[in-house]
């Protein structure tokens, strides 16, 4: 964390989204994609944005995207709705490919900007931890030795968080082996998100 103050959130995103502590790393060059609100009361927190959320700037523009609002029960203008929900993955910036898909998310991120920016969220009340990266960081020694454990042991860590697989394609072949996490674990995600939207006026509501 860096030993600065930033008075108000919009400075310090503009600070974020101008930061280029890993551009030498990047192969398509820094642009920081992250949600943040100081209204919001849940919190996503991911790995790193994919190639197509870097191209459109957009946090989870993606098939995965799409699983994850099916997940929460919620369409895409609430959850692109910063006032409500905030996202803010482990890293920042698309971080590249690998043998086996794309890079783990740049440690930086976290390390000169994440403190910063919760201390500007002041009314999260839970916390969506979206695969082992958001896990490993947020849960600590409470972690258990896998993630299927950890998502597995989630009433160990609400209402303050609430540890999720990643819902990239690629992990199919999980959720086909645990179906406990669609039947036992999914309604109470929904339920719990959709008590947030009770709060929640339309503009119509409005006066």
């Amino acid at each position: 964390m860096r030993n600065v103050e930033y008075p108000t959130l919009g400075g310090l995103l503009t600070e974020v989204r101008h930061c280029r502590a890993c551009a030498p790393h990047l192969p398509l060059g820094p642009r920081p994609v992250l949600q943040v609100g100081g209204a919001a009361r849940i919190l996503i927190v991911g790995q790193a944005p994919g190639a197509r959320a870097h191209a459109s700037g957009i946090p989870w523009d993606d098939p995965s995207g799409e699983r994850l609002r099916t997940w929460m029960g919620i369409d895409a203008a609430r959850f692109y709705d910063a006032s409500q929900i905030a996202i803010i993955p482990m890293g920042y910036c698309y971080p590249g490919r690998g043998k086996g898909g794309d890079l783990p998310p740049r440690r930086e991120c976290a390390s000169l900007w994440l403190d910063h920016l919760l201390t500007k969220l002041p009314q999260i009340e839970i916390t969506l931890l979206v695969g082992l990266h958001a896990q490993r960081h947020f849960l600590g020694k409470r972690r258990k030795p896998s993630l299927t454990e950890t998502v597995k042991a989630w009433r160990e860590f609400a209402p303050e968080y609430l540890p999720l697989p990643h819902p990239s394609a690629r992990n199919t072949s999980w959720f086909q082996r645990n179906p406990w996490f669609e039947h036992a674990l999914l309604p109470v995600l929904r339920e719990r998100i959709g008590s947030f939207s009770d709060h929640v006026k339309s503009p119509r509501s409005k006066k």
